[in-house]
């Protein structure tokens, strides 16, 4: 599915919209809620939204907190996502801190895949190996990159992370993302696309080709589960 928005404002809207439904409805059937944060400037006005006017809407002890990726720095970066979410988010809800399950990017990016594939296999839904997200919110870049899988990474991993330590596209390396074998397994997957710099590569995204080396986001369809993009008119201006 496909929503238009005509901007940023009215995108994160429905999407803490869509959050709080998916995040009840989760609870109410399965007694919890699983969902991975994606990183970034686009996200972090609807974890505004969360944190501030949606803070009472949702039971927040149901829910679990992972990340699709991070970057291998420390909590006080600019450039860590738990940082960013921490602040406008985690600070402003009654979430336990035992409900946040943070990449540790203090460490080295080969340690820190290792163990955040051992916190997600106490979660793990087998014969899986880990969750079964009831939500995954992902982004994409203007090189077509979602999570830290970036053109020409390794296709098809095993595992359900990966330690990114390869520069694609200059873009910087020490990362740890999870892989499409745990992004296609999820329930739900919702991507937030904005801005007029990303248009050309959505355009290619939605041909009738297919380029998962080159485009890393079209190597996310979940296998069993809703797949919902929500754009605003500047991203889908070539469409």
């Amino acid at each position: 599915m496909i929503r238009v928005f005509k901007d940023l404002n009215k995108l994160s809207q429905y999407a803490a919209n869509s959050f709080i439904e998916t995040a009840n409805q989760s609870i109410a059937k399965q007694g919890r809620f699983l969902v991975a944060l994606s990183g970034g400037n686009t996200p972090m006005q609807l974890y505004k939204l969360l944190g501030d006017s949606f803070h009472d809407k949702v039971d927040w002890t149901h829910v679990h907190f992972f990340w699709g990726d991070e970057r291998c720095v420390p909590v006080d970066d600019a450039g860590n996502s738990y940082g960013q979410a921490k602040k406008v988010l985690f600070d402003k809800i009654n979430v336990p801190d035992e409900n946040i399950h943070r990449v540790l990017s203090e460490l080295e990016p080969d340690s820190a895949s290792k163990e955040y594939a051992r916190t997600l296999k106490v979660f793990s839904e087998p014969p899986l190996a880990w969750p079964r997200f009831d939500l995954v919110l992902l982004g994409m870049g203007e090189d077509g990159h979602t999570a830290s899988l970036f053109p020409n990474s390794p296709v098809n991993v095993d595992s359900p992370t990966l330690a990114v330590t390869a520069n694609y596209q200059d873009r910087p390396a020490n990362r740890v993302t999870l892989t499409e074998k745990v992004l296609n397994s999820s329930r739900n997957v919702m991507f937030l696309v904005s801005g007029k710099s990303k248009a050309a590569a959505l355009s290619k995204v939605f041909s009738d080709n297919y380029m998962p080396i080159e485009l890393p986001v079209q190597r996310i369809v979940p296998e069993d589960g809703s797949l919902t993009w929500l754009i605003d008119e500047e991203a889908g201006s070539l469409l």
